[in-house]
């Protein structure tokens, strides 16, 4: 049960990091490009695209982090304790 929960957040938290991250690639790509503001053409390029990769990305990258960390075994015992 922890693995999933901390698997959920990690999908949570991933998912907020990679959208801004996706955000700033964005305008960032624009910025290089040049691409054209006509009509709204760059904002909808950044929100459509580099957004939605971005929180995919993120999402399936903060679950597997966060769930192999939960997985990982912590549990150490002391040398004659038994």
């Amino acid at each position: 049960m922890k693995i999933a929960g901390l698997a959920v957040i990690g999908l949570l938290l991933g998912a907020i990091a990679g959208g801004v991250i996706g955000v700033c690639a964005g305008f960032l790509w624009i910025i290089v490009s040049h691409t054209s503001d006509f009509e709204g053409y760059s904002g909808m390029l950044v929100f459509l695209t580099f957004m939605p990769i971005g929180i995919v990305v993120g999402a399936l990258l903060g679950a597997i982090i966060l769930g192999a960390f939960a997985a990982r075994d912590r549990t150490f015992s002391s040398p004659g304790a038994n």
